[in-house]
């Protein structure tokens, strides 16, 4: 076997690497943004929320200040209250259901589809009770939810739905934009995401416009114009500087987009065979946009030591489930209750992929996982 790449480091992401690729629009766009002092709101800000809502098939976009505050905007426009139940999966980042908790629901948890991570909706369906009022469906790692399936439940209990679209811009459902399916959507721009901001970033789009107006009213003290407050609301703005790269990057999306595919596909072909690794599983009907490339084996730890051990970088999505975190201790769960997110939560890895990634990158990764003896001793 060829190890010329296997010591060469492999970042997880390089962000240095896609701005260096699009520098002198990026450099340019901040100093218009410096130029003009439009820091808080403004053109830059406006154009950004036209430009992204055309993108993903939405009437209407709502800017703020992260992907977290966008969740707990929407549920709050959406009337959440005390006693109120909100279902989520198991399988996600704290923020899809810490938010439901801060609008003032009961978070109740869903199980996950083993082999593509997504909300199940025959659970979905046995949690419905009289005081469920809607439903988070996470996007997870790139790959949409079932949302036929996850619709017909909602429509037969009239419940809300709410899309977590953190880590699936672009992705499709049935050749549909994921976001377009339910009341509204929620996006992040952390800098890592497949349309990453150089800071915090976020945005709700919905083609309801009273939703939309409530929404933005709540990300600005309640008001839409400077000393009108409707109601009581939060700060949570999209400043201009983040507005102006996300504008330089959003026309890159669709063929950074590509490129991961791309890259999935090549992993898919060149580790099939790899002894003890489970590839990720794209589901019929869905356009997986791999924010994530996550893999499973039994000995992911050593695994994730022997490639680290190389140089290269990989992350674990999540290594405990929600349920299971001492969070959500108060609400007395047990592995039975989730059987397949507890099970994925022992054997996710993610592997490096990003757009910038090199064939040399990739053959590091392909030999480090070749060299990786699962019965010898981490």
């Amino acid at each position: 076997m060829n190890t010329a790449n296997a010591h060469l480091p492999v970042p997880f992401a390089d962000l240095h690497a896609q701005y260096l690729s699009i520098q002198p629009q990026i450099d340019a766009a901040i100093a218009e943004v410096i130029r003009t002092s439009a820091f808080i709101r403004g053109p830059f800000v406006e154009r950004f929320e036209q430009e992204f809502a055309a993108a993903m098939g939405a009437a209407h976009c709502v800017s703020c200040a992260n992907g977290t505050d966008s969740l707990y905007i929407a549920m709050r426009a959406l009337g959440v209250k005390p006693g109120d139940e909100v279902i989520a999966p198991a399988h996600s980042w704290i923020s899809t259901t810490e938010t439901i908790t801060q609008a003032g629901a009961k978070v109740v948890f869903c199980d996950t589809d083993r082999d593509t991570f997504t909300m199940d909706p025959a659970h979905l369906a046995a949690l419905v009770t009289p005081r469920t009022v809607g439903v988070v469906p996470v996007h997870l790692y790139g790959q949409p939810a079932d949302m036929d399936a996850i619709m017909a439940v909602a429509r037969r209990h009239a419940l809300w739905v709410l899309e977590d679209c953190a880590q699936s811009h672009m992705a499709r459902y049935r050749g549909r934009l994921v976001g377009t399916f339910g009341d509204a959507a929620s996006f992040s721009f952390y800098p890592g995401k497949n349309l990453g901001a150089m800071g915090d970033a976020g945005a709700l789009t919905t083609s309801d416009p009273a939703l939309a107006e409530r929404m933005a009213m709540i990300a600005r003290h309640g008001g839409l114009r400077k000393g009108d407050h409707q109601i009581e609301g939060i700060n949570s703005r999209l400043d201009g500087l983040q507005a102006a790269v996300l504008s330089v990057k959003l026309p890159h999306l669709p063929a950074w987009t590509k490129r991961r595919q791309e890259i999935a596909e090549e992993y898919n072909r060149r580790l099939a065979d790899a002894p003890g690794l489970t590839l990720p599983a794209l589901a019929g009907g869905r356009e997986h946009v791999y924010h994530l490339y996550a893999v499973r084996h039994e000995q992911r730890d050593a695994l994730a030591r022997h490639l680290g051990a190389l140089g290269i970088q990989t992350v674990i999505n999540y290594p405990v489930a929600l349920p299971f975190l001492p969070a959500y201790r108060r609400l007395g769960h047990t592995s039975a209750d989730f059987p397949n997110a507890f099970h994925n939560q022992s054997r996710v890895l993610s592997l490096p992929i990003f757009p910038e990634m090199t064939p040399q990158h990739m053959a590091a990764v392909i030999q480090g996982i070749a060299s990786f003896d699962a019965d010898k001793p981490a």
